[in-house]
């Protein structure tokens, strides 16, 4: 394994291989046990420290050349004594004999090597083709007529990064220190970017601490966030509902919701995949297939079912969805185990106390590996899943060809395609596809004309000028004059023959374009589905997208001052910018955004209390400041605010002394109560400007911006 060293590098190092000669001219190695007379006609080749015992009356323990040189045996044709050719092994021919070698066979442990010969598999170097793999396969060979392994794993090798990627030297230090890579990443981070690389492969590598950092911040950290955001909900279930959560294996399978349906066949999918690859010790397919389900498990089930596992669909609901998330971060963490065997022990040992049958079970690596659920497996569900998944994938690469955030909800995401089943699958999700690309509406359709769109190809410059020469221009004209038919013809067929030339998927680019230049759509598609994101949001679209800036600024806020879901605060904001924009949007969705950050959102002033954590950013050209207090109610000894400027105004009337005078009146009583009255306030202003007998009104400047004075 893989298939091409067997078939090709090895086979054809067999097909070819000359003589070996297993002697060499050194004094440090195994020596040959064989005794000559002078002229060579005398030939005895000793099999045991018994039999050379036996033959030359001197016992020794130790069979170095220092040792055995000196030996001699009497010849039995007269020709006076045999002594010890000079040459030792080639060091190749012992560790050739390493199968019989480690259990001293046939002397000993007879059983022992009967029962492990040959071995279920080996692994080395794509460089042991010449050299250990052979010398083991021609001693087996020659001394039972059969292989000493059953499979062969080969990996290729790790070189340096520079230099054209050349053998890494301790001389030229051009290697990273490993004891400081897994010092900053960690051993399992280490180790999983090796066994994702084409070293499994047999080809190659290239060392990069930035690809272990990689796999640190792309596979680790979403994986942990999913075990830590379900570690937490358990936690806010026994707080909020006082319910000990207790995984239980019968409730599996219960839930209705496709999203658990899919998480839990798509796990089992991939226990049964690992088992069958595993025992193919195929492991370079193994790996990419669990990195990629960690980026299924974090990226789309936990991201769109975070309300239900916090517990907003109700209770049961909640409690299938833990179960759900419980079930399959346990199963990773299992089928991980052999790859990231640190960070699934720490795992496991918070895991297991949450399932009484595995208590007793002290650690991860004492778990057989898991045996797929093949009941719990539905390609049906999986299919439509990902189907899903295509589409809003590549709405999103529309919004960002358009710069337009998620955040900020859309219109419409129109889904083209020809068979009625896979419109009938994302039909059936829509509620998804509406969340993930915020998104009014869905509407899927078989008939793209209906929207004005037609295609058109162009070449690929690359691929078809380096191999078509003197013919690109020719043939590139004969491309850009492709009608609408032909070219949904190449995407079907995945060819085309332009003048004479057979042009194959990956050659040509397709490029949708409306018939209409103003048209509220712009279009993506992967050759088989086609979308069309409205993307001409409304004013009342462009307020909530700033509305959900603004909770995503208090969520990192909430994040910055490591505060966890359970943690009651209290969110006190101030917009500062000179239209009101941003002040006028979260007063109007004060509610949305409250209800989003679970926390109540009021305006400035802060009371005097606790402060959590205080910070100013800037937001649609207005500075917003965000100040987390801690509980959700706070009293105080006085008003919020212990002073009021106030401006003496008139409306038209003649009243004496009134211009434009301003000042500033006291809001805390010291005497009486904390805090004034409006009717005290009514006196104050009277006394301030010299207005007793009067009859004043007060407005705030609200009042006055809005024409209410008058």
């Amino acid at each position: 394994v893989p298939e091409f060293v067997k078939e090709k590098r090895f086979a054809n190092w067999l097909r070819d291989a000359h003589d070996w000669a297993v002697s060499r001219n050194r004094y440090w190695g195994t020596p040959i046990p064989i005794w000559v007379s002078e002229d060579l006609e005398e030939v005895v080749c000793v099999g045991s420290i018994d039999e050379l015992e036996e033959l030359s009356g001197v016992r020794v323990t130790d069979i170095h050349r220092e040792n055995v040189d000196d030996i001699t045996i009497p010849s039995r044709l007269g020709k006076g004594v045999l002594r010890r050719i000079p040459e030792v092994f080639d060091c190749w021919f012992e560790s050739g004999a390493m199968p019989y070698a480690q259990l001293h066979y046939p002397f000993e442990n007879k059983k022992e090597f009967e029962d492990g010969f040959p071995a279920d598999f080996i692994a080395e170097g794509i460089d042991q083709t010449r050299g250990w793999f052979y010398t083991l396969l021609v001693l087996s060979t020659s001394l039972f007529g059969k292989p000493p392994f059953k499979n062969l794993i080969v990996n290729g090798l790790v070189l340096a990064r520079y230099l054209m990627g050349t053998k890494m030297s301790k001389r030229k230090k051009n290697y990273p220190d490993p004891i400081e890579i897994i010092t900053q990443y960690g051993a399992d981070a280490l180790r999983l970017y090796l066994i994702n690389s084409p070293v499994v492969r047999a080809e190659n590598l290239r060392f990069q601490a930035n690809g272990v950092k990689d796999v640190l911040k792309d596979v680790f950290l979403p994986w942990y966030n999913a075990y830590r955001f379900l570690i937490q909900n358990i936690i806010r279930l026994e707080k909020e509902e006082g319910i000990v959560f207790s995984y239980k294996d019968e409730d599996l399978g219960s839930s209705s919701n496709i999203m658990d349906q899919w998480i839990l066949s798509s796990m089992q999918s991939l226990v049964l995949f690992v088992k069958q690859e595993m025992q193919g010790y195929r492991l370079y397919t193994v790996v990419p297939k669990l990195v990629k389900f960690v980026d299924l498990l974090t990226n789309w089930y936990v991201r769109s079912n975070r309300r239900r596992l916090k517990g907003e669909g109700g209770l049961d609901d909640c409690l299938k969805a833990l179960q759900t998330l419980f079930n399959v971060i346990l199963t990773i963490t299992k089928t991980m185990a052999p790859f990231t065997p640190f960070l699934t022990e720490h795992m496991y040992q918070n895991l297991k106390r949450i399932v009484p049958g595995l208590k007793s079970v002290d650690s991860v690596h004492y778990n057989m590996m898991s045996q797929p659920v093949e009941s719990l497996i539905s390609v049906k569900i999986e299919k439509a899943v990902s189907r899903m998944q295509s589409v809003i994938e590549l709405a999103r690469v529309i919004r960002d060809r358009k710069t337009m955030p998620t955040k900020y909800p859309l219109p419409e995401v129109v889904i083209i395609h020809k068979d009625p089943e896979y419109l009938d699958d994302v039909v059936s999700l829509s509620r998804y596809v509406t969340e993930e690309l915020n998104v009014r509406s869905v509407t899927t359709s078989s008939d793209k004309d209906k929207y004005g769109v037609s295609l058109r190809a162009e070449p690929d410059h690359v691929v078809l000028g380096k191999r078509l020469k003197g013919d690109f221009k020719s043939v590139m004209s004969g491309i850009r004059q492709l009608t609408n038919d032909q070219v949904e013809q190449y995407l079907s067929s995945g060819s085309i023959q332009v003048l004479g030339h057979d042009l194959v998927a990956g050659d040509l680019r397709v490029i949708f374009q409306f018939e209409k230049e103003n048209s509220k759509y712009e279009a993506h598609s992967d050759n088989d589905v086609l979308i069309l994101l409205d993307v001409t949001p409304d004013q009342s679209m462009l307020d909530e997208g700033v509305a959900r800036e603004v909770i995503n600024r208090i969520q990192k806020l909430r994040k910055k001052a490591k505060l966890v879901p359970t943690d009651d605060v209290t969110v006190f904001y101030n917009a500062m910018g000179s239209d009101k924009y941003l002040c006028n949007v979260i007063m109007a969705h004060g509610e949305y955004i409250s209800n989003n950050i679970k926390s109540p959102l009021k305006p400035y002033p802060v009371p005097v209390c606790d402060i959590i954590i205080k910070e100013s950013t800037q937001l649609k050209g207005s500075e917003l400041e965000i100040t987390l207090v801690k509980g959700h109610e706070h009293v105080t000894n006085g008003p919020l605010c212990r002073f009021l400027n106030i401006q003496l105004r008139s409306n038209g009337a003649n009243i004496t002394g009134c211009g434009e005078k301003t000042g500033v009146v006291l809001l805390e009583n010291p005497v009486q109560s904390n805090h004034i009255t409006l009717e005290q306030l009514h006196e104050q202003a009277k006394v301030l400007f010299g207005q007793r007998g009067r009859t004043l009104k007060i407005y705030t400047n609200q009042d006055l911006t809005t024409g209410k004075m008058n």
